[in-house]
């Protein structure tokens, strides 16, 4: 707004100068008219004319600031000052984008025609078809030629969620720790971003249900993020509660990235734990999670899961959601 101010008092300024010398023109003709030194009444009236012919420009000007003025202290002129700055296809282009993401138009909806925004905005069609062809790069609309243009059916500003959908009760889960272990081999070292004189500790652990072992899980850790003085294995049976405990870390609202894949045949030593053949398929599942604070891997886990155990859940949902 004070920019805008600046520079409308600037303009007003360049105004009132011109002002000031055509009141200096008229008071001068009126000395000349006193003393009589125009020679015929035709030079007196094209010399009043062309006086005050500046000072009407000058009015119609400072008429304009005015109105553009009280827009501004009105709260047009901040969005028309907003508009200055960004090229015309682009505001278009932003309008007609929360258009589509308020609900204006739903899914497979036609569109405006080229048409109706060139009278809607009042530009050429370049202009027009510069943001559409940006709508539609963008994933907002289709444009079918011949037909017109439509709302796209899957849009960008859409997110999908998933997750596991447990299809058993949890709540008499038994986790096992099997083994834990300090190594440094090149492959997990690389996983966790350490160096090649650093250490992890990997735990092996099993999760049962039942009587039935259906999840069979190697976590490696940083060394320096594992107690090396554990009382016993069971110290280990909850990875995220131990960092929450230890060092303060709530590893479920950390940056995670995660890849399920169906493996088959599933490997012997897996299949072995999970007590099924090695024909029967299960769910490979990686997961490595970053402290958000710094991009340290805290966790990078391995996990077998049998696929009569596994379901997964998706769900659309908007940005911010």
């Amino acid at each position: 707004m004070s920019i805008l101010f600046e520079i409308f008092f600037k303009i007003f300024l360049f105004f009132y100068w011109i002002f000031s010398k055509t009141l200096l023109k008229s008071h001068k003709i009126n000395i000349l008219i006193e003393e009589q030194k125009y020679r015929t009444k035709h030079e007196l009236f094209i010399s009043i004319l062309n006086s005050y012919s500046d000072i009407l420009i000058f009015l119609s000007a400072f008429q304009l600031f005015f109105r553009i003025y009280v827009k501004m202290i009105s709260g047009e002129g901040k969005k028309w000052g907003e508009n200055m700055a960004i090229p015309k296809y682009q505001y278009i282009k932003d309008e007609l984008k929360n258009k589509i993401i308020s609900g204006q138009f739903a899914s497979g909806d036609k569109f405006y025609t080229e048409a109706e925004l060139i009278s809607m905005y009042d530009v050429s069609s370049i202009t027009v078809v510069r943001a559409l062809n940006d709508l539609a790069k963008d994933g907002y609309i289709v444009r079918q030629q011949g037909k017109g243009t439509f709302v796209a059916r899957a849009r960008k500003h859409k997110l999908v969620e998933f997750s596991d959908v447990e299809i058993f009760e949890t709540k008499d889960d038994k986790v096992t720790v099997l083994s834990i272990e300090r190594g440094n081999d090149l492959k997990y070292l690389e996983k966790l971003g350490l160096r090649g004189d650093q250490f992890y500790y990997k735990i092996e652990r099993v999760r049962e249900t039942n009587g039935v072992t259906y999840i069979y899980h190697n976590s490696y850790i940083p060394e320096q993020y594992i107690n090396a003085n554990y009382p016993n294995l069971e110290y280990y049976s909850s990875i995220y509660t131990r960092f929450k405990l230890d060092y303060h870390i709530h590893m479920n609202d950390e940056h995670f990235e995660e890849i399920n894949e169906i493996v088959f045949p599933t490997p012997k030593h897996a299949a072995s734990i999970l007590g099924i053949d090695t024909k029967f398929p299960t769910v490979f599942q990686t997961k490595t999670t970053q402290l958000e604070a710094t991009g340290q891997v805290l966790e990078y886990i391995e996990t077998y899961k049998r696929s009569d155990f596994y379901k997964i859940k998706f769900i659309s949902c908007d940005r911010g959601h």
